[in-house]
Parts: C-alpha cells; sequence; structure tokens
C-alpha cells in the first residue's frame, strides 16, 4: 500500500514538473542559448543586439543577395514569399520578436492567463497585447498567426501605431490585420500578412513569445533579423548579419565602382571586369575615400577584399 502511494506520488510531482517550469515568454537565458552563435552584445531579453548601422546597410541588399548568402551557409530554408503589403515598395529591416497564438481551447487559454499573470503582463485590454507591450526600438513584431484572416486580426489601427511607436518599424503577420486604409496613413508603418480582414480578433492564443515559430516554409527565431521588400520576406540569423551585409557591400562597391570606370571610357572593359591591375585597385581606394555615405566595411576589410584572388 505504501509502496503504491509512493509512486503516485512520483507519478503526479513528475507531471507537475513541465508545468511549473512552462512560460509564456521565453527566459533571456533560453533565448541565448537559442542564439548561442551570436558573439556580440545582447539586448535585456537575452537577443542579439545587431548594430543599427548593419540594419540600416541591410535595405540595400537585394532579396537575391539575402538569399544566396544564407545558402552556401546551409540555410535553405528563411525565405517566405506570397505576401499581402501595405505598402508595396518600402523595404524594412529590424531585429525579431516573435509570438506564436494558437486556435483558442479553454483550458489552455485559462492556463496562459495564469502563467501570464505570474510573469507580470497587463491584465487590462486582450492578451494578444502582451507581444507588443515588450516591443523595443529597431524591433519587427513577428507572428504564426496559423494563417488565421477572417478574426485573425492581430492588429488593428491602434495596434499598429502602438507598434510603431515602440520600434519605429512594422509588422510580419502569418496571419492577418484590420484597419488596412488607417494603417496605410501611419507614416513609417508597414506590414506584410497573409490578409486582412474588418473583423476583431476571436479564438486565438499567445502561447508563446520570443521562442522559435514557424512563418510559412521558414523556422524564425527570436532575434533574427528581417529584410522585408516586395518581394519577399527573408529571416536572418544574427550571426550572419553582419558577414552577408559586408559581402553585398563590397559586391556593391565594386559594381558601382565599374559603372563609374565604364562610363569615363579611361579602361578596356576586360581590365574593369576582370582582375584588376594596381592601378585600378588604388583608383578604387581614392574613390570609396570619398563615398558619400557612411559604410559598414572598414578599410582593412577592403584592403582584405583586394588583396583576394580575382579582384
Amino acid at each position: 500500500m505504501l509502496l503504491r502511494k509512493l509512486i503516485a506520488a512520483i507519478a503526479l510531482s513528475s507531471s507537475l514538473l513541465p508545468v511549473a517550469a512552462q512560460r509564456v515568454g521565453a527566459s533571456p537565458e533560453y533565448v541565448k542559448m537559442l542564439t548561442s552563435r551570436w558573439n556580440g552584445e545582447r539586448l535585456p531579453d537575452g537577443r542579439p543586439n545587431v548594430p543599427d548601422i548593419i540594419l540600416e546597410r541591410l535595405q540595400n541588399c537585394t532579396l537575391e543577395q539575402v538569399w544566396g548568402y544564407m545558402d552556401r551557409r546551409g540555410y535553405r530554408n528563411q525565405v517566405e514569399g506570397n505576401w499581402v503589403i501595405l505598402k508595396p515598395g518600402e523595404k524594412m529591416t529590424g531585429r525579431v520578436v516573435t509570438a506564436q497564438f494558437m486556435p483558442t481551447r479553454p483550458d489552455l487559454d485559462s492556463l496562459v492567463r495564469v502563467m501570464g499573470k505570474e510573469e507580470g503582463r497587463s491584465q487590462k485590454g486582450g492578451i494578444n497585447i502582451w507581444p507588443i507591450d515588450i516591443l523595443q526600438k529597431g524591433d519587427v513584431y513577428v507572428a504564426d498567426g496559423f494563417g488565421k484572416v477572417k478574426d485573425g486580426t492581430l492588429i488593428g489601427s491602434s495596434l499598429g501605431n502602438a507598434v510603431y511607436g515602440k520600434t519605429g518599424r512594422g509588422v510580419v503577420f502569418y496571419g492577418s490585420v484590420r484597419d488596412m486604409q488607417e494603417l496605410r496613413e501611419t507614416p513609417g508603418f508597414n506590414a506584410w500578412v497573409k490578409g486582412h480582414h474588418p473583423s476583431y480578433i476571436k479564438d486565438m492564443t499567445p502561447t508563446a513569445i520570443n521562442t522559435p515559430i514557424r512563418i510559412g516554409e521558414v523556422t524564425v527565431f527570436p532575434g533574427d533579423v528581417v529584410f522585408a521588400n516586395e518581394f519577399g520576406v527573408a529571416f536572418i540569423p544574427a550571426h550572419l548579419v553582419e558577414g552577408l551585409v559586408k559581402d553585398s557591400e563590397l559586391v556593391g562597391l565594386r559594381d558601382e565602382f565599374e559603372r563609374y570606370l565604364l562610363q569615363q571610357s579611361k579602361y578596356p572593359s576586360g581590365e574593369i571586369h576582370g582582375d584588376w591591375n594596381d592601378k585600378i585597385k588604388n583608383e578604387f581606394r581614392t574613390w570609396v575615400a570619398k563615398y558619400p555615405r557612411k559604410l559598414a566595411v572598414s578599410k582593412q576589410e577592403i584592403e582584405e577584399y583586394l588583396g583576394k584572388e580575382g579582384h
């Protein structure tokens, strides 16, 4: 009898362990573990703090450059297409905050509300505001709304303005928004969504914040960097972003300089497109030194680039 009670007690305590450890929002330690390949500074929530200059320079890349750089490093499933874009023609980059929503069931929803209260999350308004509450400047709110459109509107104009006020950016939702007309009138805000609808959000529960989520065919980590334009959205692992930007910037500088030389008809085309001689390299150094915009690449990195075979 005593043995049976002991076994029952152990089974009960074991079944409670995962519940006791469960959180809505990931701990900084968990986020650091997910993004352990990042060696730079971090935000208080554990996410990589990719520098602003890198985010700015990333906007000069193309989707093909971003995809190619990641693909060569084994990240083959990081681009999602077929979006409804609030303001086509604009680009957006930023640091990812993730949120996962699931269809509501009463027992799960009750548990999430209890956990959210224990974590100090707002008890006023809908619980769909919890991911918005933690946003910071430079963040992009990325949510898996499981593709729901009607009754799946994660934000409207009010919350959209709250997002922009906190981040200076917009959103990427595998779900929908409402108030498209009003959101379009918010300067600086943009959205990549799977649809829009006039209905209010209904029967959706935020089950995880700053954990890995699925956006279409992509696995997205908190702290990834978004690159979004009218051709698609890429989610770049933080530890790859600086190398991607510098690689693309060097290629872009070379292309721009080659066009400059070709317009002058100073050298044969073959010398410009082929391996540069020392004279062209010196002209390139002078041209870069007078470049009108701040560059992500350093003088040393330019020298390393020029020293490689084929340059």
